[in-house]
């Protein structure tokens, strides 16, 4: 009962900012997890509705054989760190973890609210700096369980069409989680209460984003993404304060 008054307002709020913006569904539900329960469990928590929100946006589109062989690469890389990383995080002090993931949220945060106009590279570039990115990021979702620095900042930068960008970072989450429960159960930090009530998340998350999409007709998407950016640096600076402070 205690995870069920948890998971339920997390993954309907961590919908809606899907629903409207796009975007967003683990790193909110993360954040939001990570101030009651330990990172781990709070990783473990969001795999399920994360995996299947995803699965939906990276095949729906029709853009997959288009972005797919792109980056491949940088795909393949992150799921691959990613589950190396994961693998640590037994070894690692949970409150650390969360104040990384702090300080990740504030530095995407910062990043988004800037807006920066990243230069393209070409695409000689864009082929050997595709796999060390899709590593950087994976190690990040690894250990803090956000995929979104520097995953996202680099697709925007090779300047993927919007469908395949949606396409292309659902298709990595999806790959991403799923290295990352394959890590989390390895090392037995997925155990089958916490997979049960991750699956509890899945209607309540639905729910938000079918509410998010309704909202996004109403409201300035530009601007509702500012306000979640602001609350997750807000988010992030109590997680890295309580841990580091």
């Amino acid at each position: 009962m205690a995870d069920l008054l948890l998971i339920i307002p997390v993954f309907l709020v961590a919908g809606l900012v899907k629903g409207v913006a796009g975007f967003g569904l683990p790193t909110v539900s993360i954040a939001l997890l990570a101030l009651a329960r330990p990172l781990p469990e709070a990783m473990a928590l969001m795999l399920v509705p994360s995996l299947a929100t995803n699965v939906w946006q990276a095949f729906a589109g029709g853009q997959l054989r288009a972005v797919a062989p792109r980056i491949g690469a940088f795909l393949g890389c992150a799921a691959v760190a990613t589950f190396a990383a994961a693998g640590q995080i037994a070894r690692t002090d949970a409150l650390l973890l969360s104040g990384a993931l702090g300080v990740i949220l504030v530095a995407s945060s910062v990043l988004a609210l800037a807006a920066p106009s990243l230069p393209a590279p070409s695409p000689a570039a864009e082929r050997w700096l595709g796999p060390p990115m899709g590593a950087v990021s994976g190690a990040i979702a690894g250990l803090t369980g956000s995929f979104l620095v520097p995953a996202a900042p680099w697709l925007q930068a090779i300047r993927l069409p919007r469908e395949q960008f949606v396409q292309g970072f659902g298709l990595g989450v999806v790959l991403v989680n799923g290295a990352l429960a394959a890590a989390l159960a390895g090392g037995g930090l997925l155990p089958v209460g916490l997979g049960l009530a991750s699956l509890a998340g899945l209607l309540p998350a639905f729910a938000g984003m079918a509410a998010g999409r309704r909202l996004r007709m109403r409201l300035n998407e530009a601007a509702f993404r500012q306000v979640v950016q602001v609350a997750l640096g807000l988010l992030g600076a109590w997680l890295a304060l309580r841990a580091f402070a």
